[in-house]
C-alpha cells in the first residue's frame, strides 16, 4: 500500500519514509500541503501522514480538501499546543492524530489500523463484522460475542459510527452532528449520556470499554477487548 508522508521538518520526513519503506509501504513525500495535495491529485495514495503547521498549504487546508474529493485515511501530527488545530483537523475529515514527539511503534500501530479499515470497509447497508461485534444494518440488530444486544435507534446509530471507524478518533462536533443533525452540535451532554448507555450495554463489569475516551475531543472505539 501507498502512503504519502507531508511534512516541512525534512528529518521526520526521513525518519517516516525508512520506517515505514522497511515494513514494505511504498512512499510518497511532500513538504507542504499543496505539493502534497498535487500528489494526490495525480496517483491517489491510500493513506496520508500530515503535519498540521505548514507553508503554502496546512495541514488543515489539506485535510478540507482531500476530504471534498475521498475518503482516504488521514492520520495528523501534532504537537501538544496545537490542540484547538489538531481538533479542528479531526472535525474536518481526519482520522486519527499522534502527538510530536512520537514513538515510531505507535505510528505504525495506527497506520495498521486504518489500513485494515480500508480494507474491511463495510458497503453502506448490509452486515459490519468488525471484531467482537456484528451488526445488521437492516434489520437493526447487533450481537456481541454471539449473543443478542438490545439496543435503542440512537444506541444503534451510535454503535454503527463507531464500528465504520474503528480505530478513528471521532470528536464530540462529528458525532453529535451525525446523530442529532447541526442543531445538537452543541449538546455535549446529550453524547455524553448516549455514550454511557451504550457502555453499559456493551462492555462487561470491570473490564475495559470498547469505547475510549479521548479527553476534550471525542472518542475513539475499539472492537475487541
Amino acid at each position: 500500500m501507498r502512503i504519502l508522508i507531508v511534512d516541512d521538518e525534512r528529518q521526520i520526513t526521513r525518519v517516516l519514509r525508512t520506517s515505514l519503506q522497511s515494513h514494505g509501504y511504498e512512499i510518497q513525500v511532500a513538504h507542504d500541503g499543496l505539493e502534497a495535495f498535487e500528489l494526490f491529485e495525480q496517483r491517489p495514495p491510500d493513506l496520508i501522514i500530515t503535519d498540521l503547521s505548514m507553508p503554502n498549504m496546512d495541514g488543515l487546508e489539506l485535510t478540507k480538501a482531500v476530504r471534498r474529493v475521498a475518503d482516504t485515511p488521514i492520520i495528523v501530527l501534532s504537537v501538544r499546543d496545537q490542540e484547538a488545530t489538531k481538533i479542528a483537523a479531526l472535525d474536518s475529515g481526519a482520522d486519527d492524530y499522534v502527538t510530536k514527539p512520537f514513538g515510531v511503534p505507535e505510528l505504525m500501530a495506527r497506520v495498521r489500523a486504518q489500513l485494515r479499515r480500508i480494507v474491511k470497509d463495510e458497503p453502506e447497508s448490509g452486515t459490519i463484522t468488525e471484531g467482537d461485534f456484528a451488526i445488521d444494518t437492516n434489520a437493526h440488530r447487533v450481537t456481541l460475542r454471539g449473543a443478542d444486544v438490545h439496543l435503542t435507534p440512537k444506541e444503534f446509530d451510535l454503535l454503527v459510527l463507531f464500528a465504520r471507524r474503528t480505530g478513528a478518533v471521532l470528536t464530540h462536533k462529528v458525532l453529535l452532528r451525525s446523530i442529532w443533525g447541526p442543531a445538537g452540535e452543541g449538546q455535549s451532554e446529550y453524547l455524553r449520556v448516549l455514550v454511557g448507555q451504550l457502555r453499559k450495554k456493551i462492555d462487561k463489569p470491570d473490564a475495559e470499554s470498547y469505547i475510549q475516551s479521548e479527553p476534550w475531543i471525542g472518542y475513539r472505539f475499539r472492537s475487541q477487548i
